[in-house]
């Protein structure tokens, strides 16, 4: 049965939790994972934080550094075109980081199965308890969760923790209905920095829509965001769209964009990061998300923190979050429709009252919230 966690048991005494993260900002490429890193750095609010992350590279280095009091350690293992020898020198690799970290009082897995055996193991062994967080969307419907072995490892690692938490209820009950069972499933909201993200003056003499994600069009299906702005511009509005980020795809979409007639309506930034991601968004006017499916969409949340509203297609835990009062939802895979959503926003985007849209973030997602709410599910649920 999922639960609601209060915020209001908060212990001084600081315990050193380990994070083990199966996606975290790297070398090549520092958006991902970056809401485990937002996770990890409210945590060090009230607790002594360290991050183990672990990535295939060209040769094994170790780097040991201290980001936002935050100890963090990345291990570049050598990768093998063996499955077997790569998850070998994962594993090993997991092992060498914990030894150079002090006995945890708690591990916390971000992202599952391998990760979570880890810990499972260190519960068995040390008897030090663990929570989960899951953040990947293979649960849900239309995405791909299968394999006998993996649903029976992971339905042993999730039984044996302490506390599950998902940033949605939806990805919760698709975990459940997939027979990951425990007592203490728990919402745990992703983190906004709303000291970074905030509205900012700005006046566009052309509607500005924002659109930001990792390139990977399988997932948030740029190209039928393009098809939505091909209908528009068919219709005669006006208008610019921003894209922001990079990817596996981001080539792809660019040539494909070409289909639109003016090309400066469009703008493609590649990667932005921390304040250059925030002053783009602040200065647009509404931000678009076209994804097939979703967790929750952490971009969504910094656009409320700017005062934008969104457009975004209604799929996985986006429906928990939008709604009238800030933004527009639409079918996934639905050009025509993302284009009617557009258009009304364009015409609508200054009625929303970007003090309202923020203040909803700074009261759930901002870091001192969300810091608190991790204390607790420490305390509260492994005492």
């Amino acid at each position: 049965m999922l639960k609601s966690s209060t915020c209001d048991k908060v212990v001084k005494e600081r315990k050193h939790i380990i994070f083990l993260a199966r996606w975290y900002p790297h070398r090549y490429d520092p958006m991902l994972g970056l809401f485990v890193q937002r996770h990890a750095e409210a945590a060090a609010l009230y607790n002594d934080i360290s991050v183990i992350y672990v990535h295939p590279d060209d040769s094994y280095e170790l780097v040991d550094e201290t980001i936002n009091n935050v100890r963090t350690i990345r291990v570049y293992y050598k990768k093998s075109k063996s499955k077997i020898v790569s998850l070998f020198r994962y594993f090993r690799a997991n092992r060498k980081a914990l030894k150079l970290l002090p006995k945890p009082d708690i591990m916390h897995v971000h992202v599952l199965t391998r990760l979570g055996l880890i810990a499972w193991w260190h519960k068995l062994t040390q008897g030090t308890p663990y929570v989960i967080t899951e953040h990947w969307s293979r649960y849900l419907p239309g995405n791909e969760f299968s394999g006998f072995l993996r649903k029976a490892l992971t339905r042993l690692v999730v039984r044996k923790a302490s506390a599950v938490t998902t940033v949605t209820g939806i990805l919760a009950e698709a975990m459940q209905a997939h027979g990951l069972r425990n007592d203490n499933y728990l919402i745990l909201p992703n983190v906004v920095d709303v000291n970074m993200f905030k509205p900012q003056p700005h006046s566009n003499p052309t509607p500005k829509i924002v659109h930001i994600s990792c390139f990977e069009n399988k997932s948030k299906n740029i190209t039928g965001l393009i098809d939505a702005l091909k209908i528009m511009e068919d219709r005669g509005l006006d208008f610019q769209c921003v894209f922001i980020g990079d990817g596996m795809d981001f080539e792809m979409i660019k040539a494909y964009s070409q289909k639109l007639s003016k090309q400066e309506n469009l703008r493609f930034t590649g990667v932005l990061e921390g304040k250059d991601v925030a002053k783009e968004l602040a200065a647009g006017d509404f931000l678009v998300l076209s994804s097939n499916y979703e967790t929750q969409g952490v971009v969504l949340l910094e656009a409320f923190a700017c005062g934008l509203p969104v457009v975004s297609t209604e799929v996985g835990g986006i429906p928990e979050i939008v709604n009238e009062s800030n933004g527009l939802l639409v079918p996934p895979q639905d050009p025509e429709k993302l284009a009617d959503a557009m258009q009304t926003m364009l015409q609508t985007y200054q009625n929303y009252d970007p003090d309202t849209l923020r203040e909803g973030i700074i009261k759930k997602f901002s870091n001192e919230s969300v810091g608190k709410l991790l204390e607790n599910i420490y305390t509260t649920h492994l005492s």
